[in-house]
């Protein structure tokens, strides 16, 4: 197309209105190509198509280069420390903005093609992406699966170390209370065997409790790594899921393209028998009151919908004798 091969002399911006029309010329070029080739395989179609857009980036790309080595001196006055009279500033501004506008017109096309191939490729190797995201996902997701069993387990151990612990120092406090009441009972009926047994019994009591004081001082150590442990396994966790939302995502994002793109093709199957019901309407000099309402959407890159034009554009392929096959 000529208007992406425009000399350094020709580098002037196009309004808005020529701009979205060339980008849109060439999408709707490549529609084209792919509605009437209806016998080409869809891959080959989007493999040339994918070709033809990096040859106009290529080409935007050159372009911005030479006009970015221009600018670059320009850019290096206007932000140096020279100081100017005004007339020259006004002038050397002047020819960075002559450069500066179809520059970035060229940016802003190569960011347009790059989307293009970008989609065109996802459609092309959509099968081998999806089975690489399903088995991803099926990977992040048998990870947080171990990881909640790990986390159970730890929780269990954690809850039976607790209790137990729990359990030994209370055992030992009321062995030794006990103990003391004993002796204090035989102190006061005067009981000489019974206040040497009690007092024996206390001391060992004692004893036990300073051993489980220290049995419990280490449980409690082993307590604080399990709910260290359990902490770091609660972050693999969100992080498994973090990572398996965002693959997750991606293979939507995907699907999402891949279901446009289907979309688009039922819809022009749609539009087949459209016009060949409308110049069956033609033939019997009907008019086709309620086909004149069709808006139908085109999803992906173009803005675009179809209606009765297209129907009735369509139906001027059909012959009689088509219409009469159904």
């Amino acid at each position: 197309m000529n208007e992406f091969q425009a000399s350094a002399e020709q580098r002037g911006l196009p309004n808005n209105k020529q701009q979205g029309i060339e980008v849109m010329d060439i999408a709707k070029s490549i529609s084209d190509d792919c509605e009437t080739t209806s016998l080409c395989d869809k891959r080959e179609i989007l493999l040339e198509e994918i070709e033809k857009l990096k040859a106009y980036r290529d080409n935007h790309l050159s372009e911005a280069e030479k006009l970015y080595t221009e600018m670059s001196p320009l850019e290096a006055l206007l932000e140096g420390d020279e100081v100017m009279d005004a007339d020259r500033e006004i002038e050397i501004r002047k020819q960075y903005n002559q450069l500066k506008i179809p520059y970035d017109s060229r940016q802003l096309h190569i960011s347009i093609f790059s989307n293009q191939i970008a989609r065109r490729e996802k459609l092309v190797n959509h099968k081998t992406l999806m089975a690489g995201y399903t088995e991803s996902m099926d990977n992040w997701k048998a990870d947080e699966q171990e990881l909640n069993e790990k986390r159970d387990s730890l929780s269990t151990r954690l809850k039976q170390i607790q209790q137990h612990a729990n359990e030994d120092m209370a055992k030992a406090r009321q062995a030794e209370t006990d103990a003391a009441t004993a002796y204090a009972q035989a102190v006061a009926w005067g009981d000489t065997e019974g206040e040497k047994k009690a007092d024996a019994d206390a001391q060992k009591h004692a004893k036990n409790l300073a051993t489980a004081a220290e049995h419990n001082r280490r449980q409690h150590l082993i307590i604080a790594a399990l709910e260290q442990e359990l902490i770091i396994v609660d972050q693999h966790i969100v992080e498994a899921k973090k990572e398996y939302n965002a693959i997750e995502r991606q293979a939507l994002l995907l699907a999402h393209t891949v279901l446009e793109e289907q979309w688009n093709e039922k819809a022009k199957e749609l539009l087949d028998m459209g016009g060949k019901l409308w110049a069956a309407y033609r033939l019997i000099d009907r008019d086709q009151i309620s086909l004149r309402k069709l808006q139908l959407p085109e999803e992906g890159e173009r803005f675009y919908s179809w209606d009765s034009s297209d129907l009735s554009e369509r139906s001027y392929k059909y012959t009689v004798q088509d219409v009469l096959a159904m």
